[in-house]
């Protein structure tokens, strides 16, 4: 265990992982780009969207005497760590090589909000530079510590530009290609298009687009383009000369997106449409789209409880209802193949069925999730439920099946 509040934190951390009291090994799944690993394992985590949902590798350890701060601190330093190994294919953790590249690239790191920090004290430890540098990073702004808006849980929104940046950093032998305030100012963009999805903007659209720019490290020149982008509206054309050329910061881009448009509560058949106009855009797959509402959807349910918005039960209702509408078109794509396999199994039916009615034993539910998990394992297209909190979305799509591939359930009737 650590004490985040104190100084010399990283050097204990780094300590455990040396002694094998914590450990930083994670699978990858062989079907999986080391940078689709990194973007899926940190998902689970809310560092995407600023939110320290849960540490990486400190799983087990109590942390509800940590301040948000302390923990986002935690979260971002352990999500660098898992970067630096695991991009570069790590077999060993060499902590010095890590300190001194992370160092390095906080150094080409164009922000303000550094410009204080990277000042180097004599008695200082290089464990201890960093502990200075990731604080400041996930400093609050001041604009947003007594916020009571629900938006207050993405104040700092913009930290995994962090880890994209020094995924890049790595990649291409420490020198730094892509630019904070150049991707900064894409991702607003970005969230102004899904903004605009639906022709108006809504106000929990405006708090979370000025929530966003808040917690951006923008120079003021670039902060201005943005709230003027935003409030005479912005094309994809316009954004052209602004894409760079990285997986990991476009799956990012469709992870705010998503999150925009769940701004509305309500699905649209427009916000489907801009976010398929956005990843032909760029030129993302199916299946990343797939993903990023997954992860997106997967974040707000796990989380519905800190987000405030989604406490009352008609907004939880909503959104609920959204998910749905999502997942109906997203399963609606391979309804045939899923009868086919639904019906193999009379007592995955019989579950199904049931459920609807009333609620499963916990024995039923395990039995559920292993036997639909079995058949996604046969349809690469719904292989997304088999990335890690898949059964968090099992609940809503047992609702849908049932009128999405009524066939395997009629037949199944007759046999009985």
């Amino acid at each position: 265990m650590i004490a985040p509040g104190s100084k010399g934190w990283i050097a204990k951390y780094l300590q455990l992982i040396e002694s094998g009291e914590l450990s930083i090994d994670l699978q990858k799944p062989a079907d999986l780009t080391r940078a689709e690993f990194n973007h899926y394992t940190l998902s689970q985590t809310g560092i995407i969207f600023g939110y320290p949902s849960k540490l990486l590798f400190g799983k087990s350890w109590n942390i509800s005497k940590w301040t948000h701060d302390e923990q986002l601190t935690v979260l971002l330093f352990e999500s660098l760590l898992f970067t630096h190994y695991n991009i570069q294919g790590k077999t060993k953790l060499q902590p010095e090589e890590f300190l001194n590249d992370l160092h390095i690239f906080y150094k080409k790191h164009r922000v303000q909000s550094l410009t204080s920090v990277l000042t180097f004290f004599l008695k200082e430890s290089p464990s201890e530079r960093i502990e200075r540098i990731l604080e400041k990073r996930t400093d609050v702004p001041k604009h947003l510590i007594n916020t009571k808006s629900w938006m207050s849980y993405f104040n700092n929104s913009f930290i995994y530009l962090d880890v994209i940046l020094f995924e890049d950093f790595l990649k291409n032998k420490r020198q730094q290609t892509l630019d904070y305030q150049k991707l900064a100012l894409m991702a607003l963009g970005i969230i102004s298009i899904s903004a605009y999805s639906d022709g108006e903007i809504q106000d929990h659209e405006k708090n979370l687009f000025n929530t966003f720019l808040l917690s951006a490290d923008l120079d003021s020149d670039e902060k201005e383009l943005a709230k003027l982008r935003f409030k005479e509206g912005i094309s994809l054309n316009e954004l052209n000369s602004e894409m760079v050329d990285s997986w990991n910061f476009k799956r990012y881009l469709l992870d705010l997106a998503v999150l925009t448009m769940h701004m509305n509560q309500n699905s649209r058949e427009t916000d489907l449409e801009t976010l398929i106009m956005l990843k032909k855009w760029m030129k993302c797959s199916e299946r990343d789209l797939d993903e990023a509402i997954y992860c997106t959807d997967q974040f707000l349910l796990e989380n519905n409880h800190q987000v405030s918005y989604l406490n009352d039960s008609n907004s939880m209702e909503l959104m609920l209802d959204s998910v749905s509408k999502r997942w109906i078109k997203i399963l609606g794509r391979n309804k045939d193949k899923l009868a086919q396999e639904i019906k193999q199994s009379k007592e995955l039916v019989f579950l199904i069925r049931k459920s609807a009615s009333e609620e499963l034993t916990k024995e039923e539910k395990e039995k559920v999730k292993t036997q639909f998990m079995d058949i996604v394992k046969s349809m690469p297209a719904l292989a997304i439920f088999l990335l890690p909190g898949g059964a968090l979305l099992l609940p809503i799509v047992l609702k849908i099946i049932p009128n999405l591939v009524p066939s395997a359930f009629k037949d199944n009737e007759l046999e009985e």
